[in-house]
């Protein structure tokens, strides 16, 4: 789900391409521009936006899961992608818990209100920071101060219309898609050096079901990809739900390991020129 590592755009989107891990550097938000002939009035793109941060941010508890891809390009102008899964489960204001694995790392993130513990399953690691104050808060502290990305998790935010619209300069609606047997609504929005898309599950349920963020600045255009295979609002989460303990044998280590936790192979290959 996640890195923290990851779990996305609007001005997120901008610090995607600018931020401090290699990956994020690589990664921003996306659309493949096609003239398709269907695209509708801005309006409907911006309501349908506003109607699934609405409802998001209406929901008390949210547990789902996912999969999402992410691609590198090589000094040979490869491209590679590397795929991982997840979970994350959330209570607001403020209780959260993240899951995510891969073919290089697999990553646990647990939010109390209080303290963020970041448990490094592959390494047997682990590293908590203080961090008081609501899941938006945590989201835009790790962003901020540790270099975490985090794609995806601005359409958690309680207020993700405001942070996914910042800095577009162009808003479609596209028409209709569908996304693991759901019908969707399929939007792309355009920044000055990224693009992306969103598809909004059609009805009266409108939850995000897949996103793209494609960069622009760089060479062959690599994407980020995020699908959420499950998503559900009628749960309980049990009283340890949020709570970390160390598991036995494992070694405390410095925020800045963050790093390792990674979606991809410390010795990927990266490159492409800009």
């Amino acid at each position: 789900m996640i890195s923290i590592q990851k779990m996305m755009p609007g001005s997120c989107v901008r610090r995607l391409a600018t931020g401090s891990l290699v990956f994020i550097l690589l990664l921003a938000a996306g659309l493949v521009a096609a003239d398709t002939g269907t695209e509708e009035p801005l309006d409907d793109a911006r309501s349908i936006l506003k109607a699934m941060s609405d409802y998001v941010s209406g929901q008390q508890t949210i547990e789902l899961t996912f999969d999402s891809d992410i691609e590198v390009i090589t000094p040979e102008l490869e491209k590679i992608q590397f795929t991982n899964s997840g979970s994350a489960l959330l209570s607001r204001p403020n209780k959260l818990y993240a899951h995510r694995v891969g073919g290089y790392a697999e990553v646990e993130l647990f939010f109390d209100g209080a303290t963020v513990s970041i448990n490094g399953r592959s390494v047997n690691g682990y590293a908590q920071l203080e961090a008081e104050g609501s899941i938006d808060d945590l989201i835009h502290a790790l962003r901020a101060g540790h270099g975490v990305a985090l794609p995806g998790a601005d359409l958690l935010l309680s207020n993700s219309y405001e942070m996914l619209m910042a800095d577009v300069l162009e808003a479609k609606h596209i028409g209709s898609g569908v996304i693991g047997g759901v019908e969707c609504e399929h939007l792309a929005l355009r920044n000055f050096d990224t693009d992306w898309q969103l598809w909004v599950e059609a009805g009266d349920r409108p939850i995000p079901r897949k996103m793209v963020i494609t960069s622009k600045t760089i060479n062959s255009a690599p994407q980020y990809t995020i699908r959420i295979t499950s998503w559900k609002t009628d749960v309980e989460p049990g009283p340890d739900a949020f709570i970390f303990n160390p598991p036995e044998g494992a070694e405390r280590l410095d925020h800045n390991a963050l790093i390792h936790l990674d979606e991809l192979p410390q010795d990927h290959p990266t490159g492409g020129s800009q």
